[in-house]
Order: structure tokens, then sequence, then C-alpha cells
């Protein structure tokens, strides 16, 4: 629906031969062609298949940006050689994407506007202007001016003065020009030729360290995969010694002969440069994968990128296994977040806040801060006297108490229907709210470590200060101490 009326969008070869063109009001294209078949346009679906396909064009560069929802720009700057050309890489790509059922237009420039308007206008279907700034305003001259990405309005004013093309506004006086059709258009133009620069924002992270092996013949079974990955962890691995990195973050994309690029990633606890570890670590997630990796007829092309790397700190093993004292809690928590996802292995990370239940959270074991003291070694001053309990209940649970008086310790208390006599009491220990967080009514906390008769020991606490903050202080049971 545009503009009150359903319009074609879109059209396959040949139908503008029956008299159909975009823009065309539905009723006026079935006058025309009573028979006409026609579907419902689907946004999100186009999106989803242009996505697919800038995927796919990782193979050639990891440059690529998508531009608009019909096209995608792909900078090949260093990577033309590696398939024997401009020509030769925007053939394969032509060739490739045609026989996967797809029609497109190609545009090579210097510039991305130049190589779009050249993708969109030009006669024919590939498109390529000669390397330097004389050649590519040749080439982009008999194009009309819709060629610079400006809005239909400021199009259709120039055209009615007789300025069809881009040849016609490139050596006009720029101030003229300027005044009457805004700085967008000498915007659009200058970057078009190359007078200014225009960056690309990529749609994916550009991956510094990669190895990638290609094949004739297409390998389809696990095994090969796993032959595939023990290679080229191998030829990451100089690449991270040459840095002093070790991987943290690791990403394999297969690209499936038909167009699908199926991606896997794992992460590991700490810096590795281990070939055979890489390639336990994805053995281990293609294993938890929920289904097998469909190689459908095979995939030709098989790279393995580090994502992220932090400084490798080698560490002297012991005489007898040659590994780090640490390399076994590593390598189980690598394996558990490759089998089960990263996310899910967790550790306890410290809070800012003091309230007690709010003091702690846990954080995925691959995003951990990597900082914390060492053990203390043999024969060192021992640890102060546990102040707080190793079991801390996840919220505070009310009790019924009894205290000699409304600001002392408690006497006798019942918790989950049980009662107990306090023989002993220490504290309080006051803690004051998070007016910031809970709001000014909240109330203050004194904390008390108590002994029950049978022995237990149990921290708890008075919620409110008697006659300052309340006159019927609550009481709540917090946490057991061993």
């Amino acid at each position: 629906m545009v503009r009150n009326a359903q319009r074609l969008v879109a059209l396959e070869p040949g139908a503008e031969a029956l008299g159909l063109h975009p823009g065309q009001t539905l009723t006026d294209a079935r006058a025309l062609v009573p028979g006409l078949e026609t579907l419902a346009r689907e946004p999100g679906a186009d999106a989803a298949l242009l996505g697919a396909v800038a995927d796919w064009c990782d193979r050639y560069t990891p440059l690529v940006a998508m531009q608009g929802g019909d096209g995608l720009v792909l900078d090949i700057t260093g990577c033309a050689h590696l398939f024997r050309g401009e020509a030769a890489l925007a053939a394969d790509i032509r060739a490739r994407l045609t026989g996967q059922g797809l029609h497109l237009r190609l545009g090579l420039a210097d510039t991305p506007g130049g190589a779009s308007a050249l993708a969109r206008f030009a006669a024919a279907p590939i498109a390529r202007a000669e390397p330097g700034p004389d050649a590519l305003k040749a080439a982009l001259s008999p194009l009309p001016l819709s060629a610079l990405r400006i809005d239909e309005g400021t199009a259709t004013g120039l055209r009615r003065v007789g300025l069809k093309t881009v040849g016609c506004i490139a050596d006009l006086p720029r101030a003229p020009l300027a005044r009457r059709y805004g700085a967008e258009l000498l915007r659009q133009l200058d970057r078009a030729l190359g007078r200014e620069e225009e960056a690309i924002s990529p749609r994916r992270p550009v991956i510094d360290l990669t190895a990638e092996k290609r094949f004739f013949d297409p390998i389809t079974h696990e095994s090969d995969i796993a032959r595939v990955i023990a290679l080229l962890a191998e030829a990451l691995v100089p690449m991270l010694e040459a840095r002093g990195l070790g991987a943290r973050a690791l990403e394999l994309c297969l690209f499936r002969v038909d167009g699908v690029v199926e991606r896997l990633d794992v992460a590991a606890a700490s810096p590795l440069r281990s070939a055979p570890r890489i390639a336990a670590l994805f053995k281990e997630r293609i294993a938890g994968l929920r289904h097998e990796i469909d190689a459908g007829f095979g995939f030709d092309l098989v790279r393995l990128g580090v994502r992220a790397a932090d400084p490798f700190g080698g560490a002297q093993g012991d005489m007898i296994t040659a590994r780090a004292p640490e390399d076994s809690y590593q390598a189980l928590v690598d394996r558990l977040g490759a089998r089960l996802g990263p996310d899910r292995v967790r550790v306890f990370a410290g809070a800012d806040t003091h309230i007690p239940e709010r003091a702690f959270a846990t954080l995925p074991v691959t995003r951990a801060r990597k900082d914390a003291p060492p053990n203390s070694p043999a024969g060192a001053t021992p640890a102060p006297p546990l102040t707080r309990p190793l079991w801390l209940l996840t919220r505070p649970e009310p009790v019924e108490a009894v205290a000699e008086v409304p600001d002392g310790p408690p006497l006798r208390f019942r918790w989950r229907k049980a009662a107990y006599e306090i023989t002993r009491a220490e504290g309080p220990e006051r803690i004051a709210c998070e007016w910031w967080r809970d709001g000014r009514g909240s109330q203050t906390r004194d904390y008390y470590r108590i002994e029950a008769r049978e022995g237990h020991r149990f921290w708890m606490f008075r919620q409110g200060l008697y006659g300052r903050e309340t006159t019927r202080p609550r009481w709540y049971l917090h946490g057991v101490f061993p």
C-alpha cells in the first residue's frame, strides 16, 4: 500500500515490455494484463534475504555494509588479488549468486557512491570504472542525477531546468547549485567523484586474525571439519605468538556451496594459544549443538578467526606433567562453556553496594575480571575470623522474635515453625538503607550474630530504629553460619 493504493514495487524480467512499471497501481496493471500474478511485499523477508547474502559475501571481504534495503557495499581493497583481479572477483560473485536463483547488478569504482551509481543505473550488468578520478567522472557523467542518491524532489527540479545527468552538474559553479538545491546535492556529488571521503559501516565487527582454507571439492563430513579446524588453529598460533596475545573468543565460519553460512562461536576463560585446546573447544561446541550441522551440498570455504584476544602471560608448569597448575580448572571451564554456552558458566563477583543481598552478582566466567589477588602463600598471616555467614538466604525471611528491650538483641525467636532459645548474641552491626534506590521510607538494619542453645549460629537483623523510624521494629533472619 503506497499513497492509499496498492502499487507495484518490483517486476520480474520482461514485465516492462507489457507496459508495467514500478509505482503503477495494481488496478491499472490488471487492466493491462488481466492474468497478472502478484505477491504481497514482505519487507522482513527481503531484509532477511539481503542479510543472508551479506553473510555469504564475507567470503570476499570482511568489510560488508548494508546500503538501504536493497543493496550491499563491499570494500575489496587488498582482497581482489586473491581472486585474480577485480573483474574476476565480480564475475565470481555474479556467477555464484545467479546460480542460486538471484538477480543482481554490480558496480566497481573507487568510491562507494560511484559503485552504487554504476550498479543501479549503468547499462551493463557488471559496470566498472577504471581507477582514477578522471575515469570515474567519465563513467558517471552519462548517468541520471538519481544515481547520486539524492531525493526525487531535487532530481525533478534539476530535470525541469535541463540538468538531467551527472555530467551536466559536475563542472557547474557550486555556490548557485548549493543555494538553490541545497548542500546535500554537492555532498553526494563529491562523494561519488571521490572529492570527499565516505566511510562505510561494516555490519559485522572486523576480525584481525583469521585463517581460512578453500576446497575445490566441498567437504561434508564432521570428521573432515574437525581436521580442518585443527589445521586452521595451528595456523593461528604463530600469529598470536608474534603479537604476544592469546585467544579469548573465536569464530568458525562454514560457507556452504548454496550460499548458507554456518557460524559457531567459542570463548575461553583465559587467553589460550594451544591449537589442540582450540580444536577441543570446537569439538565440544559441535557436540553441544541441538541439531547436526547441515552441510547441504558441502562447504567450500572454512574460516577460523579470533574475535577477542588478551595479552598472553606464559606460566611455568610443574616438572612432572609440564602443565601450569591452573590448566585443569581453565580447561574444565572452557569445555563446559563450549558445551553449554559461555553465558551459563558463571562466577561470583562483587557489586557496588553495602546491602548484603545485593553485594554480589554472578557473571559469565569469560567476562569476569582477572585481577583478583593471588592465593596467600604458605605461612602467611591467617585470615580474620568469619563475620558474615557462608550461607546467605536469597532474601531475608521474617521471624517472630522476643527481645528484652525494643532496641536490644533477641532472646528467642521462631523460624520455619521451629523455636530457638538464644544463649549468645553479638552486635549490633548497623547498615543504613539505600534511600536513592529504595526511597526515603526505607529503614535501617541492626544485624546480630546469635547462637542458639542447640549450637546453631544465625545472622539476624532488626529493621527500623525504635522511636526514630518506627514503633514496631520487625525481625528477619538473613543467613546461617557453619
